[in-house]
This record gives structure tokens, sequence and C-alpha cells, in this order.
């Protein structure tokens, strides 16, 4: 399975067939000693090469050594970036690229890559980054359709569309056992390869305009050195560490899923180690950058993979083919491997995404339909640096406004609730408020506003409780806030009193003077703090009146 999927990413990156085959074998081998998954499959893969080809094609044009050099020293820092990010436990970065943004840029970048492919597919001479430009290319270009590439093409893609759906259900009524029908689907693009590349050799289809793939070189992988030139590093730093971080989500997310099958454990910053030797690897034996790949890694998992052998014995295999049977792929179409790739990325467009996150989360909508127009209108770049910032400035606006929640005591029980969902008791003189997330600097103010809003509607509050259930961390703008609304209550002869306030905040609190100053109490529950505040009929305070609250929309 991995040969003709190596040559079809290797076309779909700008490369030359023999490169995709060098990047995998040094680097699974590297991968199988520092990494942590028994059963991921390093290579070139679809998003990646996509990337590796936007990234470099603006530096070098296709086909000359400075694009292969380029495509080493991507790899290279690709490496170092990862290696870095491993030794020093960074691997949370990979969090701030939300689940909904890398579906919308994987989905967006599926169809980049097959719309891409179309021109083999037509076999013209098309081009673009974008998917316009592309389709206004291909538009220009369509009176040079070759028809024999067009015949070969979508035969080709026909027939694999059918292996996927089709060929293991039929292998299944004929008695095949489920595993041997799984593998033999999984094989299919090769049978496609073999017939394909024997009918542009029988029916001598290249004298008809028929693109091959041509010599590919024999022999095992070459010694390269990436450049260190800092003219070209400048200008790959951003899309290294892109595709850095895109190659570790996608494969962090295969790793964990296979082993969770097995109930086996992965760790997210040795993964970052091995990802980063691997692409080192890549850089030094005329590959370019890899990651884990979903649809290899569950072929070596179906297989009964158990140790990280089975990725070396799968470089051993690669090495052979690599010093034998390279001749064999001399009339391989180009058509067959475009293909090869649409059938492959077609099946990582999912816009389901877009319709459940509009239904669910509006922000997440905003986050995910952003990438995917980005992507598609100004390339994979803008596109996943476009989803990353909104993810990152979307969070910030929701948490700069947290839930703020004025609550009462339910009646017959120790329990509060919103004095707005649920039917609950109150007392005219306290006033008591939830803050649902952490304070930080980004609403430290909007905390502030809250409060002073409320206390300007209704002057006969005398106590005031911050329920601190909701709360992990206190910033330090946040205890300067808090500090300003003491002593701005103070001066109105209002107290400020917390509750239910956690270990690690109190501990931040203790180190500060804001308990000494602070003119009300800390209360270990909120139902000690409304037994403690509320007015009781013994007591010697006026008394106030509890009452239910009707709800309002619960």
């Amino acid at each position: 399975m991995l040969i003709p999927q190596s040559l079809a990413y290797a076309l779909l990156a700008g490369l030359p067939p023999e490169a995709e085959l060098y990047a995998s074998i040094a680097p699974i081998i590297l991968y199988a000693i520092f990494g942590t998954s028994r059963v991921l499959a390093v290579g070139p893969v679809a998003v990646v090469s996509l990337m590796t080809a936007a990234a470099i094609g603006a530096i070098a044009e296709q086909g000359n050594m400075g694009y292969a050099v380029a495509a080493l020293t991507l790899a290279g820092l690709s490496g170092v970036m990862l290696l870095a990010l491993g030794l020093l436990r960074l691997g949370f970065l990979a969090n701030f690229l939300s689940h909904p943004v890398i579906a919308g840029f994987i989905t967006a970048s599926g169809i980049l890559i097959a719309t891409s492919q179309i021109k083999h597919i037509l076999g013209v001479s098309a081009g673009g980054d974008t998917l316009p430009a592309m389709i206004v290319s291909l538009g220009g270009h369509l009176g040079q359709t070759n028809p024999v590439t067009l015949g070969i093409g979508v035969a080709a893609t026909a027939f694999l569309f059918w292996v996927r759906k089709g060929l293991k259900p039929l292998l299944r009524r004929l008695g095949l056992g489920p595993r041997p029908a799984d593998m033999i689907t999984k094989a299919g693009p090769v049978a496609a390869v073999v017939v394909t590349t024997l009918a542009v050799w029988g029916f001598g289809l290249e004298a008809r305009g028929v693109r091959i793939v041509g010599a590919v070189p024999q022999g095992l992988p070459p010694l390269t050195l990436p450049s260190v030139s800092p003219d070209l590093i400048g200008l790959l730093i951003v899309p290294a560490f892109l595709i850095s971080i895109i190659g570790f989500v996608e494969s962090i997310s295969v790793a964990q899923t296979l082993a969770a099958r097995k109930r086996q454990r992965i760790d997210p910053n040795q993964e970052l180690i091995g990802l980063g030797a691997a692409n080192i690897g890549a850089a030094f034996t005329g590959g370019y950058p890899v990651t884990g790949g979903f649809a290899r890694s569950v072929v070596n998992f179906d297989a009964g993979a158990e140790t990280a052998a089975a990725g070396a014995f799968t470089a051993v295999g690669l090495a052979i083919a690599a010093l034998a049977l390279t001749p064999l792929i001399y009339f391989l179409p180009v058509a067959t491997l475009s293909a090869t790739i649409i059938v492959a990325v077609l099946g990582l467009v999912d816009f389901s995404i877009l319709r459940r996150s509009w239904s669910y989360s509006r922000p997440d909508f905003i986050a995910v339909a952003a990438t995917v127009l980005f992507t598609l209108g100004l390339g994979v770049e803008t596109g996943v640096s476009a989803g990353v910032i909104l993810s990152i400035g979307l969070h910030l606006y929701r948490t700069s406004r947290p839930h703020v929640a004025e609550v009462g005591l339910v009646p017959g029980t120790q329990h509060f609730r919103n004095i707005n969902r649920h039917a609950v008791l109150t007392d005219p003189g306290l006033l008591t408020i939830r803050i649902d997330e952490s304070l930080y600097f980004a609403n430290a103010r909007f905390l502030e506003d809250c409060i002073y809003d409320r206390l300007a509607d209704d002057s006969p509050i005398r106590d005031v409780v911050l329920m601190c259930s909701a709360i992990n961390e206190i910033d330090l703008s946040a205890l300067e806030s808090l500090e300003a609304i003491n002593l701005r209550l103070k001066e109105m002869g209002v107290r400020l009193h917390l509750s239910e306030v956690k270990g690690p905040v109190m501990d931040g609190l203790q180190r500060t003077h804001f308990l000494d100053a602070l003119s009300g109490q800390v209360f270990l529950s909120q139902y000690d703090a409304w037994v403690g505040l509320a007015p009781g009929p013994d007591d010697g305070r006026p008394q106030g009146v509890a009452t239910p609250v009707t709800p309002a929309g619960a």
C-alpha cells in the first residue's frame, strides 16, 4: 500500500517519486526508536505534502535543485522544532488548535488537494495555489484535455472509489474472512497501479501524450544536507512551525486512538521527540516533512503490529523496493497517482462540522467557517493561521465576559442555583454572585461592572458574597480588582465576603494583604454564608424576607 501512496504524495509535494520512498525509510526507523506508539506509521501524508508544496513553491521552481534543498531544509526545521518542544515538554501548545479548526482546515485542504490533481486527470498544465485560482486555470486549459489520460484517470478514480465502498462487501459475500477482505481492500491502489502501468506499456500510450513517472533512481536513500542559509531559513521558519503543529496534532490523534483500543498509553512529549527525530532523519536522507498517517497506521494496526519493530520491517521492505522495484514503475501514469490522491483526500472532507458547530456554538462555527474560507481563498498557511488566531481570540472574548449568576437557596436543601432558572429563596439584604470562570486580566473589570450595576439597582443590600466554586485561579490584575471592589463596597457600607474558595486559590490570597483588608469573611460553603448572613427570627438585625423567585425560563 505504501509504495503507490508514497509516489502519489511525492507528486502532490512537487518532488520526484524517490523523495517519498526516501522519506518513508529512515524516519520510520527513527520513530520506532524514539516514539511511544507501537503501531503509528510515520511518513509523508496528504495535508503535510500540500503544505510543503505551498511553502517551498513560492521560493523555488519545481524540478530544480533549489526546490529539493528547500524541502530538506523544511524537514530539518520542522524536526528541530518538534524536538525542542518535546525536550521542553511543551506538547500542550498543540491544544491551541481546537478540534473544529483542525476539522475545518483538513476539510478545506482535502478540497484543495483534490482540485489540484484534476489537471493530471485531464492531462493539462494548470496551476494555482488557491481554489479560485485553480478553477480559473483549469477552465482556461479544458480545451487541451488529453482523452487517453482522461480515460485512465477517470477509470482509476472510479475503480478506487468502488474498492473503498464495494470490494469488501463483495469479498465477504464470496466467503472471505473479515481480516483478509479488509487487507485486500486496503491494497486496492496496488491493483490500479499494476493494471494502468501494464496498459501504458502494452499499448504504447506514452506516445499518445500520457504522462508517466519515468525513470526512478535505484538505491538506498542518499546522505543529504539541508541548507543553513539564514535567508532560506527565514522564509521557511513560519511554514515549518505550522507544519510541525499540524503534523503533531494529526499524529497524536491517530496514536491515541489506536493505543486506546489496546489500553496502551501515549506520551505526547515523547511523541514530539520521536517525530522530531523522524523529520531530522528525513532531512538528511533526501526526504521532506513527515508525520504519523491515519491510513497507513490503521493498516499497520489491522495487520497485527504489536511493537515498533513492525515499522522497522516496513522500512526494510521499502528499502528493498527502492533498490529493486523502481524500474517496474517507469510506465506508471501520473493520472493513476492523482486518482489515488483524490480518493484518499476526499475521505477527509467533512462538511458536517459546519452544521454541528452552527447548532452548538456560533463562535466555533465562525472559527471553522473562517478557516475553511481562508484556506480555500488565500492558501493553507493563511487558513490555519486565521483559524488559530480566531480560536484564541474567541476564547479570550468568551472568558472576558464570563457567566455571572445571582444565586439563591433551593428550598429544603443546602444548594444554591441561578435565580433566573430556579425557584429559590433570596434575602433582599444579601447578594450572592457566582462567577463561572477563573478571574484574570481580561475579565476582572467585567466582574466589577456586574457588582456595581447590581448595587445601583438595589440599595437595601448590606452584604455581597462572591461564590468562588468555579474559580480555579486569580491573577494579579483580578486581585487588584477584588481589592478595589472591597474598598468601594466598604465606603458604601456594604461588606464583601467569599465562599467556597478552592485551596490553591486560598493559598495565593493568603500570600497577600487582601484577606486582612477584607471587610467580610471567608466561608467554607455558600450555605454557611447564608446561615451566617441571612437574618433569622432571633437576631437583632432588621429581618428581611426570603421569598421564592419565579424562574425566568428554565
